[in-house]
């Protein structure tokens, strides 16, 4: 049985349709995460699953329960992490915990053990009396996490949960996420970070509303056609320069480098040191590369929308 299920997902705001028809399974016990750039409708589908927004088509099933027909029922059974400060700035890091802990209807006999465990948890112990407004980024997240923690959800959904944090506390939280995952929750989070993605056990791509692919991040790179050049010139080039060269698919910037995506066996190398050859293009390095996971994403939305990489 599948922790989250949608059919034909489609939310329209307006004149915007934000989520486009999108049909996705997740396992339980599964992390999941979706990437895609800001605007790309992964927040307002996290919405929808959360029953904070209800859809315009389509049909959403979470841990069992249809959450059009049941919006609040399914509530109990979820755990919701907005990306913006979602805790009582004036409140300490306890009583934060109180206030969600009676918001999700906690036994006050059990009140006091589970306090304590999810303290240990999240390692908030020695900042309990703390105002939330005062902790730092990365603690401000683990108690966010912590307080939807409280009914032992069985599913969690995140939308950026390391966004803003440093890089001890970025993995520090991913630590905790697996200990979740450990435990038996299915967690589904959005990230605006690659290498986030390839922990996941399987990553969806979100481009303009629509879910453009689903599949495990190490078989994505696996299975990208073509090969890879990485191009670093001594100054800027036409892009339409470089397009004339045969069997080239894309090009697209790559930090301070170019990336190149050739069909395979048409020996992009061989093709762009002709080029530089012919019109002088001073070259500092071309190299055959391995892909990564951003050039997996690039060459999806290229190839799934025909929108070039800006």
């Amino acid at each position: 049985m599948s922790a989250i299920k949608t059919e034909n997902l489609t939310k329209i705001f307006g004149h915007v349709e934000a989520v486009k028809s999108i049909d996705l399974e997740v396992e339980k016990g599964q992390i999941v995460g979706l990437v895609g750039p800001d605007g790309a409708g992964k927040t307002t589908f996290l919405r929808l699953l959360a029953g904070l927004l209800m859809p315009s088509e389509g049909s959403i099933i979470v841990d069992g329960i249809e959450v059009i027909k049941a919006p609040l029922r399914v509530k109990q059974r979820i755990g919701y992490m907005p990306q913006q400060f979602s805790l009582y700035g004036d409140l300490t890091v306890s009583e934060n915990l109180k206030f969600f802990a009676d918001l999700y209807r906690v036994p006050e006999r059990k009140y006091g053990e589970r306090k304590e465990e999810l303290l240990s948890f999240s390692q908030l112990a020695p900042f309990q009396g703390r105002l939330a407004r005062n902790l730092s980024g990365g603690m401000q997240k683990k108690l966010a996490l912590a307080c939807n923690l409280f009914h032992s959800p069985a599913v969690l959904l995140l939308d950026e949960p390391t966004t803003g944090v440093d890089p001890v506390s970025r993995k520090e939280l991913w630590q905790l996420l697996y200990q979740l995952n450990d435990q038996g929750a299915t967690i589904l989070l959005t990230t605006p970070y690659m290498d986030e993605a390839q922990k996941c056990h399987q990553v969806g791509l979100v481009y303009e509303g629509r879910l453009l692919i689903y599949q495990s991040p190490q078989r994505l790179i696996e299975e990208m056609p073509g090969e890879i050049i990485e191009l670093i010139i001594e100054k800027d080039i036409d892009r339409e320069m470089l397009q004339s060269m045969p069997g080239l698919k894309y090009v697209y910037p790559f930090g301070e480098t170019l990336h190149l995506v050739f069909i395979e066996g048409k020996h992009g190398e061989q093709e762009v040191r002709k080029l530089s050859e012919k019109h002088g293009i001073g070259i500092k390095r071309v190299q055959r590369i391995r892909p990564s996971f951003e050039d997996v994403f690039f060459s999806l939305v290229q190839e799934q929308t025909g929108a070039p990489v800006p």
